[in-house]
């Protein structure tokens, strides 16, 4: 799997666990006192995040990302629903680039 393609897959991985995190363990916790909710759900989400900064890593190395490009992919993880933009930008250049 090229980098873009890893890159794709684990950022919506982990847009989808941090909407999770955010719309179901959080209420869960605090709602209906189920902390073991946001414990399992943040344990995955923070494993997804680190592999996504590492996806995120080789693929802005490989495709020769400037720091904004890299920056502003890296700052779509912190904001709910940024991933899903990202993977539009993604979509594009994975169709603009040759197969290697």
């Amino acid at each position: 799997m090229n980098a873009l393609r890893q890159l794709r897959l684990i950022a919506l991985l982990e847009g989808l666990s941090f909407l999770l995190l955010l719309f179901v363990a959080m209420p869960l916790k605090y709602l209906a006192g189920l902390p073991l909710a946001v414990r399992v759900v943040g344990s995955a989400h923070g494993l997804l995040f680190v592999l996504f900064v590492a996806a995120l890593v080789r693929a802005a190395a490989r495709h020769r990302w400037s720091i904004g490009r890299a920056s502003l992919a890296f700052v779509s993880s912190l904001i709910p629903f940024g991933t899903f933009v990202l993977d539009r930008s993604l979509q594009r250049e994975i169709a603009a680039t040759p197969p290697s």
